[in-house]
């Protein structure tokens, strides 16, 4: 079997997997429909062998299969800083999501007859104490009843 014939199959298969992943919600089209354009890239220069030597010819690389792994190298690069900034912001996300399940079961641990500290986004120092068990007009006053 000839290489050619090798790489397109490859790519078939490839293909008919991502659609697979797709159908069964294991991958993200973002992320397959970068692979598939790979797998398509690759079936291109296995159907038109002269294709590749025709653009490594224009881009100024003598051997064909140079080209190929550049390309490969590059996108695997890609897809790898795409990857790393995802991690990065889910990251952010579950430490700023546990910080709010913690605050959370303090508050529920505690009631909510103990004061807590309103502050605001970006102030080092709270702007005010707020007590939860004070009645909305303010604190009860001596002689009210209370």
């Amino acid at each position: 079997m000839s290489g050619y014939v090798f790489a397109l199959t490859l790519c078939v298969l490839t293909v008919a997997f991502l659609i697979q992943l797709l159908r069964r919600r294991w991958i993200r089209e973002k992320y397959a429909g970068i692979w598939i354009v790979v797998a398509i890239g690759i079936a291109a220069f296995g159907a038109f062998p002269g294709l590749a030597v025709r653009v490594s010819r224009l881009v100024g690389v003598e051997i064909p299969a140079n080209l190929i792994f550049a390309i490969a190298i590059v996108t695997l690069l890609a897809v790898c800083i795409q990857l790393s900034i995802g991690v990065s912001q889910l990251d952010e996300r579950v430490r700023t999501l546990t910080e709010e399940v913690a605050i959370l079961r303090l508050t529920t641990q505690q009631g909510a007859t103990t004061p807590f500290l309103a502050q605001e986004p970006g102030v080092d120092e709270p702007a005010q104490v707020t007590d939860l068990s004070a009645p909305a007009g303010g604190p009860p006053k001596p002689g009210d009843g209370a």
